[in-house]
């Protein structure tokens, strides 16, 4: 019990104890520790995506040697990414990255590695420090997508402007039959049409070339040569997910190509394993199951999470 406080009686500390006993609203809890600040962007589904974008990190390392790394992100969100360093920085660290793409600089503070350390470097976590800058050039809803409703990264055909878009099913099957939707655009101030923007964005000089390994790649497992054959788009769409021994699960894609799909989940599955696969998936509706084969498995350390990339079986 605790300790009575001046001008309080016993009935208003067990009203404070109860009060203290009660779990905290999540979103309303200051973020005290990587792993907590981690889990805050985790939990924070619709502002996060899967996506590469190439950047420019500059700061200090932790030896206080001024330094300049082309890079790129593994996730971003509406404050900070996943990014890869070879660099070693310290948590709290400030530094100046610069989206190569559309060449807006912010400065971000190094929040701690989202992987062990390796020669090569490392995955680490970044905030962005000042509030209500867009340093990715993509729009992002409110943070109230859940894992059953749709969205695609879209681009408006005439200002080409970026913005993840929720979508009803209707304007999913729409999108996939004729490439085209018909939106509102902010920055035209009229009714524009949009399509779904490609994210197969590269490094200088990696051009059609396999993506970048990721430091800590002994958390990483994959089958065969890691070569995307289709670009990929952004789709967040309910999921079914069916496996030969019993178990199922409803999750949401992450990115989707013609050769196959992306997706994270707290689940377990076997490289290589046969998985069968609905998506979009429609509870009561009528559902098409396809097989695909796990061809690729990452942890995401921190969250408990793995990021699986599925190759559609012919």
């Amino acid at each position: 019990m605790g300790s009575i406080l001046p001008g309080e009686s016993a009935g208003k500390v067990s009203r404070r104890n109860e009060e203290m006993s009660q779990p905290s609203d999540p979103g309303s809890l200051p973020i005290t520790s990587v792993k907590a600040s981690l889990h805050e962007v985790e939990r924070r589904r619709s502002e996060r995506l899967l996506i590469t974008v190439p950047i420019r990190v500059e700061g200090v390392d932790r030896n206080g040697e001024k330094f300049s790394e082309e890079t790129r992100t593994l996730i971003i969100s509406r404050q900070g990414a996943r990014i890869i360093l070879k660099r070693m920085v310290s948590a709290g660290a400030s530094v100046l990255i610069t989206n190569l793409v559309v060449r807006r600089t912010g400065r971000f503070r190094i929040v701690g590695p989202t992987q062990p350390p390796s020669g090569d470097g490392g995955e680490w976590g970044v905030e962005c420090q000042e509030a209500n800058y867009d340093i990715w050039g993509i729009g992002f809803p409110p943070a109230s997508l859940t894992a059953g409703a749709c969205a695609a990264l879209l681009e408006c055909r005439r200002c080409h402007a970026v913005k993840l878009t929720p979508l009803s099913l209707v304007e999913y099957e729409v999108l996939g039959a004729s490439g085209l939707l018909a939106k509102e655009c902010e920055p035209c101030a009229r009714l524009t049409s949009w399509s779904c923007k490609e994210t197969s964005t590269s490094l200088p000089g990696e051009e059609g070339c396999t993506p970048v390994d990721t430091p800590g790649a002994h958390t990483e497992h994959r089958l065969g040569k890691d070569v995307r054959a289709h670009n990929r788009v952004v789709l967040q769409l309910p999921m079914r997910v069916r496996s030969f021994y019993g178990t199922e699960e409803i999750t949401r894609s992450e990115n989707v190509s013609r050769g196959g799909i992306c997706f994270i989940t707290d689940r377990s599955y076997e490289v290589g394993e046969i998985i069968l696969i609905t998506c979009p998936y429609e509870s009561g509706g009528h559902n098409v199951e396809i097989r695909g084969k796990v061809v690729r498995r990452r942890e995401m350390q921190g969250t408990g999470r793995k990021i699986y990339g599925i190759c559609y079986e012919r």
